[in-house]
């Protein structure tokens, strides 16, 4: 193991272990830097334990939250909430198990493959989908922990907390105090609960309540109609829930590109169990007693704050997005100001002092959710990498905009780069013409064969230059397929140069070999 400078304990002391966190440290001990974990007994943070909201940074494309409670913060402020994506590890294994029950529940789709059932001896145990997410999470943390401390990490069980002198972490636990050269900030975020929700984790619950899975409510309203909430829906209404959506904005996935928006609500909407009401606040979430008394949630008008309807129901979820955990670090001690709990940082992940005109404290830095940048696991994985190399020298700044995301609903959505409608924007400010190309799961053999024919890969890219700005996808395996195309921003490539690449015959990747070469003029067979 690597020696420390004598003045200090570590080289780089991280406080936070979630995936961010984990990163960081497994890129530092690759570096031979001596290094620290303070993991605050919750190594893989909220990604792995309670499913990592996949929330894509408001600041980044400056699109207004979908957050569906009444606001006591200004719009702006409500802006830096927003809530794009949605559960990571335990959501996948609750959204896993309940895939299959619809799947094996929908008897018209299996008839069209020649096989027979009835869905109504199609069965489910609740508490079976529920420690199948607890043991798979259980899984994950202990092969992080296993990780760290095979490479050789020194791993603190305590929260980290800054002490206002340069280069000191205490350990909250114990308090002690430990020194590092250098100093990672990666403390994650806690679900965002709006004045006047009351929580019980019961029947009134965030995304981490709801992956515990206590009971399948007949039904239950979720608060927020982006990815964590769309997510739940799929979870729900496969497990036999009716839904219903509360959201503020006038429009429910207001986040989403408009389009993509417009075909998830026919796909993941209309056709189930689920209604809602959009452009109205939830001012008043009262819990109840499952079996013996109703949640109540009063709404009101968005713009006119009248009341406008009260509903009761069995359950409600608050999937309002997330904020910084960036209380009670000593953050004040060491001069940094907070904008909503947001820790301001450049480029090389160096804290500021403050966001408009700060100056960098020396040797900290900050990843991940509270950085607000990119609320994304793998965006805070790569801020970790990104702060490693510039505290060795080596200038690095991530490219949000390459930055993939994705929604595990039955079909799944997935993006990487601005909306069609920001796009729009960005090629008329920037002074450059926006291309549109398009690929279609519908004719897609692969797709066919697996009876899933419905779905978009839509292509925006720079008819200038040919580089690709952003893709959209929602259809079959659409997580899997985003990956070529965040590549291919973050490389630079033209659609010239994407048409001619040669994509395996039968898969789904030609859905966007029909979208590169639609893009130049081309067909695709």
């Amino acid at each position: 193991m690597a020696n420390a400078p004598p003045q200090f304990d570590f080289d780089v002391a991280i406080i936070g272990c979630g995936v961010g966190g984990h990163g960081a440290a497994l890129h530092s001990r690759g570096q031979d830097l001596k290094t620290a974990v303070f993991s605050g007994n919750d190594v893989g943070g909220t990604c792995v334990n309670r499913g990592c909201t996949s929330s894509i940074a408001l600041r980044l494309y400056n699109i207004p939250t979908d957050t569906s409670a009444e606001p006591r913060l200004g719009r702006h402020q409500l802006m830096l909430l927003l809530q794009i994506h949605h559960s990571s590890v335990p959501s996948k294994a609750l959204l896993a198990a309940s895939g299959r029950v619809r799947e094996m529940k929908d008897s018209s789709h299996l008839a069209d493959l020649g096989i027979t059932v009835d869905p109504d001896a199609i069965t489910y145990s609740r508490e079976g989908i529920a420690a199948h997410a607890k043991n798979l999470a259980n899984r994950v943390k202990g092969n992080l922990e296993a990780s760290l401390v095979g490479l050789g990490v020194d791993v603190v069980e305590g929260r980290g907390i800054l002490t206002g002198t340069p280069h000191e972490i205490r350990d909250e636990a114990t308090g002690k105090v430990y020194t590092a050269k250098d100093i990672i900030i990666a403390p994650g975020s806690v679900p965002f609960v709006p004045p006047g929700v009351t929580v019980d984790e019961k029947t009134v619950y965030t995304s981490d309540g709801a992956l515990e899975l206590s009971f399948v409510p007949e039904w239950v309203a979720i608060i927020g109609s982006g990815y964590i909430g769309l997510e739940f829906s799929d979870v729900y209404t496969a497990l036999g829930s009716e839904v219903t959506f509360i959201e503020a904005m006038d429009t429910l996935m207001p986040t989403f590109d408009r389009e993509i928006a417009k075909m998830a609500e026919r796909l993941l909407i209309r056709d189930r169990a689920i209604d809602y009401r959009t452009g109205v606040f939830a001012s008043e979430v009262t819990p109840g007693i499952p079996g013996v008394k109703p949640v109540t949630i009063k709404m009101i008008d968005a713009k006119t704050k009248e009341h406008v309807e009260t509903l009761e129901v069995d359950a409600a979820m608050i999937a309002t997005g997330r904020v910084p955990n960036t209380n009670n670090m000593g953050l004040e001690e060491m001069g940094i100001e907070t904008n909503r709990g947001f820790i301001a940082v450049n480029d090389k992940m160096q804290v500021l002092t403050k966001a408009e005109g700060g100056e960098v404290v020396p040797n900290v830095y900050c990843i991940g959710d509270a950085n607000g940048k990119m609320m994304l696991a793998h965006a805070a994985s790569a801020q970790g990498i990104s702060a490693v190399e510039n505290i060795v020298g080596r200038e690095h700044a991530v490219d949000h905009m390459a930055i993939p995301a994705a929604c595990f609903t039955h079909p799944e959505i997935a993006m990487v780069g601005p909306t069609e409608e920001q796009a729009i924007e960005m090629a008329e400010k920037e002074g450059w013409t926006l291309g549109k190309s398009q690929g279609n799961f519908r004719g897609n053999s692969k797709a066919l064969a697996e009876g899933e024919g419905n779905g978009i890969a839509k292509v925006l890219f720079n008819k200038d230059t040919g580089k690709v700005v952003s893709v959209h996808i929602i259809g079959l395996h659409a997580a899997d397929l985003i990956q070529e195309c965040s590549n291919a921003v973050a490389a630079g490539t033209t659609v010239q140069e994407l048409s001619m690449m040669v994509h395996t015959h039968p898969t789904l990747c030609e859905v966007l070999d029909e979208a590169f070469k639609g893009a130049v003029g081309m067909s695709a067979h």
